[in-house]
Order: C-alpha cells, then sequence, then structure tokens
C-alpha cells in the first residue's frame, strides 16, 4: 500500500504522520517541544534547536513500518500567505527535502494553518467539503481566527479571515491563566481536567465588535477570581466558558453574514471538551478528533496524498 508523509515542526510541536488513503488508516508521531517551568513559550532559536534534535527520533518512529512512500508533505509556513515566516519551520523543511531526495520522491510544501484544517476533516471523516466553500476557525497559541476556507491549486486552501481576535489569542490566554494557576505549559490539558469538576462562579460579558473579539479580559477577570479565593477549578471552568461564549458569538455573527454553511474547528484550544459540546449542540460544527486538534503533520500527510492523486 502507497504511504503519504508529512512533517511539521510548529513551535511547539515536533511532528512526522503518515497517511494511507487506500485503508484510511494514518500514523501520528510527535513531541512537545520542552519549556521550562514557569516560562510561557519558546524563543525561535530555541525551537528550532529543539526540532533539529528531535527530527531523527521522531520520524524513525513514524516510518518503521512504512516500505512504500510514495510523496512527502511538509510545512513551511504558519499561513498561507506570501510573507508568513517562522524559522522553526526550517528543521521541518530541511528533513523533508532530504527524505524527499533519498527516496525520488516528490516533495510538497503546505502552511501549518492548512494542515489544522486538513487535519479537521479527515478525523471528522469531511473531506467531501475539500471543494466547497466552508468557514473554518482556527484556534490555538498563536491563532484565532476564522476563515472563509475553499480549495486552491497553489495552496490547497484558500483562506480570507472574516473574523479574528483582536489582541490576546486564545491559546495564550489559557497559558496564561494556566501559569497564573501554578500548570505547565501547555497548560490546556491540565485546565481542562479541572474545569470539569468546576462551577461557574461569576455571569460572562464578552467583549465583541461584529465577529471579531477581544480576549484580554479574560485574564484579568481569572486575576480577580483568584485574588478573591475563588477555587482553581472554577476559574478553569470560568476560562473555557468565557471562550465558548466567544466562540458561540463569532459563529453566531457570521451565520448572519453567510448563511448555511458548514463550520469546521480545528486548533490546540478546541480539543477543550466544554467548546466542543457546547458549539456542536447549538450550531451542528464539525470538529477535529481531540487527538488531531493540535500541532500535527496527520493533515500535511493527507493533503500530499491528495494533491499526489489528482
Amino acid at each position: 500500500m502507497k504511504h503519504f508523509v508529512g512533517i511539521d515542526t510548529s513551535n511547539y510541536t515536533t511532528s512526522c504522520g503518515v497517511y494511507v488513503p487506500e485503508n484510511g488508516t494514518y500514523i501520528n508521531s510527535r513531541r512537545l517541544l520542552s519549556v521550562e517551568s514557569g516560562n510561557i513559550g519558546l524563543r525561535q532559536s530555541e525551537a528550532l534547536f529543539l526540532h533539529t534534535k528531535a527530527l531523527p527520533e521522531i520520524v524513525d518512529n513514524a516510518l518503521k513500518n512504512c516500505s512504500d512512500i510514495s510523496a512527502v508533505g511538509v510545512s513551511d509556513r504558519p499561513r498561507p500567505l506570501e510573507n508568513s515566516y517562522m524559522p522553526c519551520f526550517l528543521a521541518g523543511v530541511s528533513a523533508a527535502s532530504a527524505m524527499a531526495s533519498a527516496l525520488g520522491v516528490k516533495l510538497y510544501k503546505f502552511s501549518h494553518q492548512a494542515g489544522h484544517v486538513a487535519a479537521a476533516l479527515f478525523s471528522a471523516n469531511k473531506l467531501d467539503l475539500i471543494g466547497h466553500k466552508f468557514i473554518s476557525f482556527h484556534v490555538s497559541g498563536g491563532t484565532t481566527e476564522a476563515l472563509l476556507t475553499e480549495y486552491d491549486k497553489k495552496e490547497f486552501f484558500k483562506a480570507t479571515i472574516v473574523a479574528r481576535s483582536l489582541d490576546l489569542k486564545m491559546g495564550q490566554a489559557v497559558d496564561r491563566v494556566g501559569n497564573m494557576l501554578g500548570l505547565g505549559f501547555p497548560a490546556g490539558k491540565e485546565l481542562d481536567a479541572l474545569s470539569l469538576n468546576g462551577q461557574l462562579p461569576q455571569n460572562i460579558k464578552v467583549s465583541m465588535k461584529g465577529a471579531d473579539c477581544s480576549i484580554s479580559g479574560l485574564e484579568n477577570k481569572a486575576s480577580d477570581l483568584l485574588k478573591k479565593g475563588t477555587s482553581k477549578e472554577d476559574i478553569a471552568y470560568f476560562t473555557f466558558a468565557y471562550l465558548g461564549e466567544v466562540i458561540d458569538r463569532m459563529t453566531l455573527e457570521l451565520k448572519s453574514q453567510f448563511g448555511d454553511i458548514p463550520f469546521v474547528f480545528a486548533g490546540g484550544v478546541m480539543s477543550n471538551s466544554y467548546i466542543r459540546k457546547l458549539i456542536t449542540e447549538k450550531h451542528g460544527a464539525f470538529f477535529a478528533s481531540t487527538e488531531l486538534s493540535s500541532d500535527n503533520a496527520v493533515g500535511t500527510a493527507v493533503m500530499t496524498s491528495i494533491l499526489h492523486n489528482k
């Protein structure tokens, strides 16, 4: 069977994915980059070094049982824009280029954001949306955007921003609240687990400008709750209830603008159990699986397969 390889070196995860279109199976080999306790994030030079160090083992784990590799894909930039660039992606591009050259197969390059969208479509069993317009949300530590998305031969996905955060990104807010509560980085999983035993400590009031949102107020509200002696569980619940309200309001506004159009949600923040339940029940939206919500190369491998077989 033919195997298609994808490599992604985002700012926080080293990832190699393999996709087998014949039976729809995949391999997802990845590792979070280590961040010192108390820090929120990494410098690009640190991320590039850690990716370079981790890639041999990550790739080896993914390719152990792959004997027929037809093509290789890689994320080479954050977004599908001409001037989009981050040094951390150079590690993945170097590894993928060497692999494709050694195997004598074609190399395909995509944006990291396109990989997130493709992973969401694949894991939601909605690859049939490729070729149609839909709204995709990419919600992570570096991005909080809603995109009018359609297939494009050059970029795979043509993505036009139709809503965004005007200040802090949702993933940044989660990590800042997590740091405030003494959690590790990234804080999403630990904060999600805490929230399951929490309840809403006060009413939620979010800041919106049309479909755009402002998130920075969440950090201040969480800090005030902590000073009042509110439990970590209730602060965690408040954090995701606040973000869920924002996503709900953004979705409602975009529905009023674009009508009956599919909505797809991707990115690490969208793995949160509260937000997934709220938005699925209210809007019938499609989500990436929990495993493929956060940074991964499976979406890149899926896009590689689709382009190679066109």
